[in-house]
Parts: C-alpha cells; sequence; structure tokens
C-alpha cells in the first residue's frame, strides 16, 4: 500500500513538472507584435527632446497622478493605487524585442511624474481591472506618440471612446507640419462661406486630424477650439476633404 501510494506521488510530480513545462514553453507574448528600435535610442534624448516633437491633443486631463512604476510599454502605476493600460495601443511582452525600447521611452517621460488620464468613457477597465486611458504628459498624447515612433501597434478593442487610427494616420508632428496644419486650417475656413472656426452647425470637422463628426459626438468636446471647423452639411465636409469619424458615423 506504501510503494502504492509512492508510485501515485511520484507521478503527481512528474505530472506538474510537465504542467510546469508546457507553461514556460507558452509563455504569454500578447499579439506577438515586436520591434527593432535600439533600447539606446532615446537614452541621450531629454523629456522635452520628445515632447518638442508633438502637438499638444485634444484629449482632456480629468485625473492626475504621480506615476511610480512602469510594468511596460504599456501598463504603468500610479501612486493613487490605479494600474493604467494605455488604451488603444500594445507594446511588446517581457522578453519579445522591443520591450525595453518601449519601456524605457515610457519610463523617459512617465516616470516620477504627474501624469494626466483621459478614461475612456465607452470601456472604464479591460478584464484584469486596469483603467483603460489616454496617458497625457505635459498636454502632449504618450498612447499616440508610441505609435508614432513605432515602439507600439495599433490595438483597437471597441466599445472605445477612442479610435488609434486617427493617431497613428494624424499629422500631430510640430517639427515639420505644425505650420502647415495652421495653414490647412485657415484655408478650410475660408474655403467656403458655409464654414468656419467658430459659430454652430450640423457637423464638425478637425483641422488636425482631417476627420469630421456629428455636432454631437463626444470627439467635439475634446477637440482644442482652434481645430473646430463647422459645416453645415456631410457633402460640404466631404468636398472639403474631410474624413467621416468611424465613431459617429456622420
Amino acid at each position: 500500500m506504501a510503494v502504492k501510494r509512492k508510485h501515485i506521488f511520484s507521478l503527481f510530480i512528474i505530472l506538474l513538472l510537465a504542467i510546469g513545462a508546457i507553461s514556460f514553453a507558452s509563455a504569454y507574448t500578447g499579439t506577438g507584435f515586436s520591434h527593432n528600435i535600439p533600447s539606446s535610442k532615446y537614452s541621450d534624448m531629454s523629456e522635452s527632446d520628445i515632447l518638442s516633437k508633438y502637438s499638444d491633443t485634444d484629449c482632456h486631463v480629468e485625473e492626475s497622478a504621480v506615476c511610480t512604476q512602469v510594468v511596460d510599454g504599456d501598463t504603468i502605476y500610479l501612486d493613487n493605487g490605479e494600474k493604467v493600460r494605455f488604451v488603444g495601443v500594445n507594446t511588446p511582452e517581457r522578453g519579445v524585442e522591443g520591450y525595453i525600447a518601449s519601456k524605457n521611452f515610457v519610463q523617459k517621460l512617465c516616470l516620477g511624474k504627474t501624469v494626466g488620464l483621459d478614461i475612456d468613457d465607452s470601456k472604464h477597465n479591460d478584464k484584469y481591472g486596469r483603467t483603460l486611458a489616454v496617458v497625457i504628459v505635459d498636454g502632449k498624447n504618450v498612447n499616440e506618440m508610441l505609435l508614432k515612433e513605432g515602439l507600439a501597434e495599433i490595438m483597437y478593442m471597441p466599445p472605445s471612446e477612442f479610435y488609434p487610427y486617427d493617431w497613428a494616420n494624424g499629422n500631430t508632428h510640430v517639427a515639420d507640419t505644425h505650420s502647415s496644419s495652421s495653414s490647412s486650417s485657415s484655408s478650410h475656413s475660408s474655403d467656403s462661406s458655409s464654414s468656419g472656426s467658430s459659430g454652430s452647425g450640423s457637423y464638425v470637422a478637425n483641422a488636425n486630424t482631417g476627420k469630421f463628426h456629428l455636432a454631437s459626438c463626444n470627439s467635439v468636446s475634446k477637440m482644442s477650439e482652434g481645430n473646430k471647423i463647422f459645416l453645415s452639411s456631410r457633402s460640404d465636409a466631404i468636398n472639403q476633404g474631410y474624413v467621416p469619424c468611424k465613431i459617429c458615423n456622420p
């Protein structure tokens, strides 16, 4: 009887070891996204060097706290106990190429600093209880910056208040395009007597992103006033080159 119990115990141990080996071999790698940006790329750049490349975001700070830990390129901890998942983006997991570079980028911008959050109104938390939000540093959208730097991939999981494809394709670099974006805004406002940078209309376009929205769209309240172009008709928006918002479907 004692021998039989010993055999059963041995089989149990072997089974546990086998399960552990399988789990290790199939360690979670997220979507498998990776990139080959060197981890040292941002080591000689200051926070201001990076931030100066980007214009201010249309997102609004709904709460703020100090970042106390950077888990990886898309997850941080705050001093209020909140764990935040950068909405709309995905960076390499631990052990995957690009993990360190993405994490270092976020550490440089966020660690030990007060960051703002624009929380996803459509889905506040993911299945792990993490707060889904756009992380804002000095008025800049860090989620968007990760995409534009090639440090993250788009991860659009509706329902969501945010449409990350706009961040990836939008024209928000300051260094080369801020002035052209401003002139574009001026030209759009003068192209038609039925549109303008202030006033009212059934549709509102964003001179920065090239999208137009229903006036009731939640994205409109997040636009900076300088980027709003008011339009009286859908055809007017199309004729001026604006693309329909994929959330409100104007």
